[in-house]
């Protein structure tokens, strides 16, 4: 199986069968992945060595205004989209088979998990798994150590606070805070 045939699947929210090819495709996209993150962790790279390794993850240009500090964990990586002057912060990890997408002016804080897969709640299904997209607006701020699930997308302008697990879509505008994630308050100007 070719990994245009997952990414179409894997973007169709199709799920993904254990043992099945789209899971035996996954896997082999999943390793070269984790070689790539493993090149990019390795030591100290200048900072267009690490976008050209972004590169290489995602499969797409980078922009030269995207900053990654690593640490970087990405086990997928073919299905992130970068908007411009993105920066990731040290310690983040994405699971992207789903599809992160992440739009321009965005903060991305310590240690922050974005995980776009759902295992089967069957026990007779459970390495099955369900892949829901990552959609972050323009201009969002996540905080240190926030996860974010699957299916989510949080609206422009957004602040997500530090620890915060987001389970829903968060409001243009809007603070959320807690575990699960609620509105607290918008973001005045």
């Amino acid at each position: 199986m070719e990994l245009d045939e997952l990414l179409t699947a894997l973007n169709a929210g199709e799920a993904i069968t254990a043992g099945s090819p789209l899971h035996e495709a996954m896997h082999h996209a999943s390793q070269a992945a984790l070689r790539i993150t493993g090149e990019l962790n390795s030591g100290y790279h200048e900072p267009e060595q690490v976008r050209e390794l972004l590169s290489r993850l995602t499969g797409k240009p980078v922009d030269e205004t995207v900053a990654v500090f690593p640490p970087f964990s990405a086990d997928f990586g073919r299905n992130i989209t970068l908007g411009k002057r993105v920066f990731i912060n040290s310690g983040c990890r994405f699971q992207g088979q789903g599809g992160i997408s992440i739009g321009d002016d965005c903060l991305i804080g310590h240690n922050a998990v974005l995980a776009t897969l759902n295992h089967d709640l069957s026990s007779s299904r459970r390495a099955d798994m369900h892949p829901a997209p990552i959609t972050i607006g323009r201009n969002v701020w996540l905080g240190s150590n926030v996860t974010v699930l699957p299916g989510v997308t949080i609206g422009n302008d957004a602040v997500v606070a530090a620890g915060a697990v987001v389970t829903k879509d968060v409001p243009a505008r809007s603070v959320v805070v807690g575990s699960p994630a609620r509105v607290i308050r918008s973001v005045e100007d």
